[in-house]
């Protein structure tokens, strides 16, 4: 991998945080309500709403207010909560690492089921063993997080009572109780992901497993777990590994809706706390922070694609 293909990518990086900061920002200059009102409540006075706005710096124009706050972000400044008065950057750091937390424990799930779950309907396709991950990818695919969320909470936890249904516990804290918090959450979204990639490595191992090269490989009398991982398994996995970073992409998103459901404080809530509140910085931080996290995985993505296929080169 050349350096000039590490600098066109780090180019492309930026530029798509700046649009990213271009879009955020001016989403946030047109959503409804006024910050100063939503801070203040709806009983303040005129002069009181006036008097925040100013020190806020909320009546400056537009483009002077987004260069102001571009300027703090390249300095590592994203400034401070207007709901809580505290930096930002760490708040959404902690948040993110909860989230990340739970989105890793997602993907290394999915990845464990996923792969041996394609293999397998690929192997057997046409027998029971395919009809059976058929029907857990249409469920998986079918079902929204809230529901398998709330399915998962009613048998788990109300009725058979063996995890809890809400709630958090740092890992650092109480790694048992922890853990216990997070197989709910984790498999919700692992479900999803699983419905996606395991179709998807089906795909490709059925089309493998009729190429010459994996013909070749049966006839020089290779056993067939060494002609399923190194030949034909590895050529399904680069399409997966598309699958697999466009899902972080949903993990992001639908990792909102799964923290909200089980009230874990992750990056995702803070959101939803931020755009109750019209917090702008934490709105605009946690939507930059966001998108650089996309961006790296693609980019690890493209790293993966070379390493499993040497005849990819980036130059």
């Amino acid at each position: 991998m050349s350096g000039r293909y590490l600098l066109r990518r780090l180019g492309l990086f930026l530029y798509t945080l700046l649009v990213v900061s271009l879009l955020v920002f001016g989403i946030t200059q047109v959503l409804p309500a006024d910050a100063a009102t939503m801070l203040m409540g709806e009983n303040a006075t005129a002069e009181q709403l006036a008097a925040l706005r100013e020190r806020l710096r909320l009546n400056d124009p537009v483009p002077t207010q987004y260069l102001r706050w571009l300027g703090g972000v390249l300095t590592g400044d994203f400034g401070t909560s207007m709901r809580t008065g505290l930096p930002v950057l760490p708040t959404i750091l902690e948040s993110l690492s909860r989230s990340l937390l739970l989105a890793a424990l997602s993907i290394g799930l999915m990845l464990v089921m996923a792969l041996p779950l394609g293999v397998l309907a690929a192997v057997r396709r046409g027998r029971a063993a395919d009809l059976g991950v058929g029907v857990v990818s249409t469920l998986g695919v079918s079902l929204p997080e809230f529901v398998i969320a709330t399915l998962g909470i009613l048998f788990f936890a109300d009725y058979l009572g063996w995890l809890p249904a809400t709630g958090y516990v740092p890992l650092m804290e109480d790694p048992g109780r922890a853990l216990r918090h997070l197989v709910l959450p984790v498999a919700t979204v692992s479900l999803i992901l699983v419905a996606h990639v395991s179709r998807m490595v089906r795909s490709e191992m059925v089309d493998a497993l009729h190429t010459d090269y994996v013909r070749a490989a049966r006839l020089k009398g290779l056993p067939e777990g060494v002609v399923l991982r190194r030949h034909a398994l590895r050529n399904a996995l680069l399409p997966a590994i598309t699958i697999v970073a466009l899902d972080v992409g949903y993990v992001l998103g639908g990792i909102i809706v799964v923290e909200e459901i089980f009230a874990i404080p992750g990056i995702g809530r803070q959101l939803i706390v931020a755009v109750q509140n019209r917090d702008l910085p934490m709105i605009q931080a946690g939507a930059l922070v966001m998108a650089a996290t996309y961006s790296v995985v693609n980019f690890l993505a493209d790293l993966a694609y070379a390493a499993l296929d040497k005849r990819i080169q980036y130059g």
